[in-house]
Parts: structure tokens; sequence; C-alpha cells
């Protein structure tokens, strides 16, 4: 109570319009510095972000990682200087002045948009519109399973975004609010800044939605507000609070407020003010002209609203201990995204049965099986989800519970037909902690995911994307469905590991990596067609991990080295098997993950190549970044096209996928 009382003093000495106008300043200056970003957005928001951090964000700027902390989430990340100006302002112990004043350049802590990996305090990384208000909706559902969980003394937190016109302009935002308000996520609340400009002009040359009734029909609680009106920002704040949905909060505000010519225009949304207007602003909103000065009481004030929830993780750490100490270990083990014991035991004692047992099946059929004995191994955190396709993708536990707003224990979702908004929650339960996400639906949709896992990759959260259908082996559904280019796209994305498994232990091999990694994501390409167990040994040190290893050895000096991924692994195997009838030695290189391969040091890639003199690489798919394997004068067995709509052994055939095509490969160059 102290430290409360000490802050409410703070509070009636310095008043509210000099806390906004301190975000302000900096905001101009920072910006003014770099001669690039965004002052509009902090300016017109100013008043939003005071009332938010000093009276409700539950967080302790000294300890940024406190699990029960409110999320804050700058959807609209553009407006950075926003979220940089209150970390400082609030004591956080990175963000100085002198990062301030590093604003958008090389090494500095504050770069354009905020980016999570790189800046402490910042809860995810935001930019591409829509993309904040979308993981926050995954941070959002990570908070109410934990708590059902755990318990709300434990668990007990909201989570804010600061979203604009933009954010909810683009498709994901209707994904996500459509799932947030189904699942009842009464915790999230969305502070709209409505202040109707965009980068071209008004809102209105390209939009007319009234926002208040949309996210009503959604299932959220909705109203209008004054974005400038302190009183009334906090009326609505604490009406949100009491909600049982989600809430939004539309806040009219004025873009660039203060600047007397460029405020409510969208020339103050992307470019520095200009000395003359900078100063002009400065001088309207009673503003010190010395740049990036904050007044020793404003900043007081500030630093006082930083530490206010001080003595509120200090009661929480004391609950927390209270715990017995096996929950507590599981609790911060889960945190920690640290896997079980209990995971490798089970996974290798699966791997020997397998051995004893082959499984023929589809690796989408051999993924489930795998998933059952991940459930085993981790029920709780394992947490899977698909994009309608339950019965396709085949990732649900046999022991899962559908997740929904009465079953919070649930740990299976359905997104619905919603593969992006999907791929953003997952992000965002990745990022709140507690859980090991993963999510499904055909390899060729990861077109409808993208943006988000691209964000993924470069935040580094280990979330792992089920995708199935990975080839024309899909058949009868047509070129429409059947991935070809996209195995390519994915490994072309920095930190994005692809796994395409062949057999069923190599798909159990793929999926204890992908749960291990935890500084990135990872795909899994599954198919739809059964496939041989290729495989007769499971060491304990996994091929897979490498990428890539020699599946079958040349009898004598190999000829050809036959390099397949996947369904096509079973094509090189024959093909090694005619080639050998002929007198020709092959060697079989199994290769899960390319791009994991070539990230191997030079001896052991090269260990894994060889130097047979003929390479042909087997892929279902088309030839880019196979090159860098079997050399721009490389064999390709594979696509060069899309694919066409008839079952799938017709069209192995037809695009000339086949062990005979991979022997006449060998033949043409072998004399």
């Amino acid at each position: 109570m102290m430290q409360l009382d000490a802050t409410r003093m703070a509070h009636t000495q310095v008043d509210h319009s000099r806390m906004a106008n301190a975000i302000r300043g900096l905001s101009m200056d920072a910006v003014e510095k770099a001669k690039s970003g965004h002052p509009g957005l902090p300016m017109g928001a100013a008043d939003i972000a005071t009332v938010l951090f000093t009276q409700f964000l539950k967080f302790d700027a000294a300890a940024p990682a406190w699990p029960d902390r409110d999320r804050f989430v700058l959807s609209a990340g553009h407006g950075s200087m926003l979220l940089y100006s209150l970390l400082y302002l609030t004591g956080n112990a990175d963000m100085t002045l002198d990062q301030l004043k590093q604003f958008r350049q090389l090494g500095g802590l504050t770069p354009g948009h905020p980016e999570n990996f790189h800046t402490k305090g910042i809860e995810t990384t935001t930019g591409p519109l829509g993309q904040g208000i979308s993981t926050a909706v995954g941070m959002a559902l990570a908070e109410k399973m934990l708590a059902a969980e755990f318990g709300k003394k434990i668990v007990d937190h909201h989570t804010f975004v600061l979203a604009s016109d933009g954010d909810l302009m683009e498709g994901v935002s209707q994904e996500a609010i459509a799932m947030a308000g189904h699942w009842k996520l009464n915790k999230l609340i969305v502070l709209y800044d409505d202040n109707g400009i965009s980068i071209d002009g008004p809102t209105s040359i390209a939009d007319s939605v009234d926002q208040v009734k949309r996210f009503k029909s959604a299932g959220w609680a909705a109203e209008k507000i004054d974005g400038h009106d302190q009183a009334a920002i906090t009326a609505a704040i604490t009406r949100a609070k009491k909600s049982n949905k989600p809430t939004l909060i539309a806040c009219r505000t004025t873009i660039g407020f203060g600047a007397p010519h460029k405020a409510g225009t969208s020339k103050v949304h992307g470019e520095a003010l200009g000395a003359e207007e900078l100063k002009a602003a400065k001088e309207n909103l009673g503003i010190s002209l010395e740049p990036f000065s904050v007044p020793d009481d404003v900043l007081k004030a500030w630093r006082a609203a930083g530490s206010r929830g001080a003595a509120a993780r200090q009661e929480w750490e004391g609950r927390l201990g209270e715990l017995g100490s096996r929950k507590r270990a599981e609790f911060e083990r889960r945190l920690r995204h640290e896997r079980p014991a209990s995971l490798a035991k089970a996974v290798r004692a699966y791997k020997k049965e397998l051995l004893e047992k082959p499984l023929v099946a589809a690796t989408r059929k051999s993924s489930e099986a795998v998933i059952e004995v991940i459930a085993g191994a981790m029920p709780m955190e394992f947490l899977a989800g698909s994009a309608d396709l339950t019965g396709s993708n085949n990732n649900k536990a046999k022991s899962a519970t559908a997740f929904s707003a009465k079953t919070p224990k649930g740990r299976f979702i359905h997104y619905g037909i919603r593969e992006h908004g999907m791929a953003a929650a997952m992000n965002g339960i990745f990022l709140h902690g507690g859980f090991a996400p993963n999510g499904a639906t055909f390899l060729v949709f990861t077109d409808y995911a993208r943006p988000a896992m691209r964000l993924a990759a470069l935040m580094g959260t280990g979330v792992v994307y089920v995708m199935t259908h990975d080839s024309i082996g899909l058949g009868e559904d047509g070129p429409t469905h059947q991935p070809v280019e996209h195995l390519a796209a994915l490994r072309a994305i920095p930190n994005m590991r692809v796994f395409r498994p062949c057999d069923s232990v190599e798909v159990a091999e793929c999926w204890e990596l992908a749960l291990n990694r935890i500084d990135g994501p990872t795909v899994l390409a599954l198919t739809r067609q059964n496939l041989p167990q290729l495989r007769t040994t499971a060491p304990n040190d996994n091929p897979c991990a490498a990428g890539a290893y020699e599946l079958v050895p040349a009898q004598g000096e190999a000829k050809a080295t036959l390099f397949a991924s996947g369904s096509e692994v079973e094509i090189a195997v024959a093909a090694q098997k005619q080639l050998a009838e002929r007198g020709i030695p092959s060697r079989v290189v199994s290769v899960p993950s390319l791009e994991l391969l070539l990230a191997q040091p030079e001896a052991k890639r090269a260990e894994i190549i060889g130097n047979a003199p003929v390479k042909v690489a087997i892929e279902a798919a088309v030839r880019w970044g196979w090159d860098a394997v079997i050399g721009q004068d490389g064999e390709f067995v594979g696509m060069h096209s899309f694919g066409a709509s008839a079952p799938a052994k017709d069209l192995y055939k037809h695009f000339g996928i086949t062990a005979e095509a991979a022997v006449n490969a060998v033949l043409k160059r072998v004399s």
C-alpha cells in the first residue's frame, strides 16, 4: 500500500498532461534526430499510454520478464518511439537517453519497429500491421489456459494492445478477433488509436467500417471514447477489466497532437516534423525546447509508475514459493521452455518399438503415432491445433480434449479456417510461455500463414508447423492444393527449419528435434500417401540432426549419390537397387532437412555429400536450393511446373518422378 500511495502522491504533484507530453517530446526529438520515423502515433496516443502505464498496467520496470506481468503489445509498431519513451520513462535499465538518441541507428536498442529479441521489455516484434493484435490473442489464450491449470494466485494478468487503423484493416485482425470473441478472452483489451489517418490520407478514402459494430459482432464488448480525455480513458479501461468478454476501446485521437500545422494530417504519420514545426509543437504543448529533456518532477513521477508493481511482484513471488515444490518446478520449467526428461525417454522407447514392429504409413499417420507418445510425456504443455483439417492433419492426440471458453484445460485448439490467425496466435502462445504449440494445415496453405511464420523465424519462437499433404502425392485435389514451390520458399526463410521425413523413424526423430528447438520455428512436411519404413537403426545421436545422412551405402566405390527427401527417398532406394543390378554402385542419402545439411561444418557436409562423380537429387518439388548439394551440373528429378489432378501414382509417373527416371539420370552421366 505504501508504494501505491507514493505513486498517487507523485501523480497529484505532476498532472497527466505533463507526463503525456514527456512521451511526445522524446518521440518528436528522436524522430527529428534520426530524420526518420513516425511521430504522429506517439503524439496522438500519449494520453492513452499515460493512463494505462500509470494507473492500470501491472508491471515492474526492474523485472521486465516477471511471469505474471500484464502484457503490453504495440501492434502499431511504426509508433515505436511511444514504447521506447515509456521504457525509458518508467526506468527500464537498458533504455537510456543515449539509446533514444540512437533511434533507428545500427546497433542501438531502438530499431525502427520494436524487436522483442533485441530489447528487454518488448513483448513481441511488431511492424507488419495486424501481427501485434493477432499475437496478443495467443498471449491471452495462454494466460487463460495456464490460469486454469496453475490457479489465479499464480497466473492472473491482462494483455493490452494498442492498435491502429492499419492493424484493423489487415485481414488477419478479423481472424484474430473472431477467435478471441469465440473463446471469451476477457482479459484481452484493445485500445484502438482511432485517428482516422493512414499514409495516403484520411482512412475514409479506403475504409468505412464501423469498428465498434464489427467487434461487437465478433463477441467483444466495444465502445467509443475521447482518446485525449484522461477520465474517459480511465473509466473505459475500468469497465473493460470487469467485462466477461474481450474489449475494444476505440479512442478518438488526433494524430500528431500538438503540432500546429501538421496535426490531424497524413504529413505527421511517417516523417520528422522538421525544425520549425517541432519548435512550434513544443511551444504549443509547453515542452522545453531542449532536445531529449524531461523535467525532474515529471521523470520522478514516471519512475514511480515504473516501480509501482514491485510490491505486487514480490507478493506474487511469495505465492509462488507457497506452491508445492513439484508444481513450482513444473511451472518454472515450462516457462523456460525446457522439455521434460520423460520426452527423450519416451521417444527413444518408441523408436526401439518401431524397429521391432515397422510402421508402413503416410508420414502424417506416423506423426499421429508419435504425437500419442509425446502427449503421454508432456500432456499439459503439448498444445496442438488445426485450421479445420484435424482429420487430415492427424495432430490431435486421442487423450486431448478440445479447448473452449468452458474447457480451458483442453489441449487441442480448433482454430477454424484461419491459417494466418493460427500462426500468429502460436507466436503469442510461445512468447507468453508455458506451452509447446503446434498448428496444422496443408503445406500449400503456408501461403496464408507466411507473414506470421516469417516473424516466428525473426523472433526465434519455437513453434512447430505440422504441414501435411506435402506434394503432388496428395493426388486428386489437383494443383491448387499441391505445393511445388513451398519447400524452397520456406527453406529460404532465415532461421526457419524444414523437415521432410521419409518414414516413421525419421518422423519420430524430427518431432523430437522440433520440440527441443526453442530458438526458432520448425516445419514438418508430411505425406498423404503411405510410405515404407526404410530405417533399420535408431542410434541415440539422431541422424536427422545433421540434416542428412547416408541411408544406404554403396557396394564398392560409389559412382553416383542419390539425394532425396520425404516420399522420394523410397524412389532413391529403388533406383539404387536397379543401378546395382547394372553393376553401378551408388549410395542413398536421406535429406530430411536441406538447410540443416547446408548449415553443417564444411568437413561434416563434405562427408555426407561425398565425392561420387554423379549427383542426383529427387524431390517432388522445384529444384531451387538443391544446386548447393548436387552442383549446377547435377541431375534433378522433380517438378518443373504445377501439378495436376489425378491419383498420386499416376502423377508421379506423369511428371517423371520415378526410380527409372533416377536410373536414367545416372546412366547418361556414367560412361
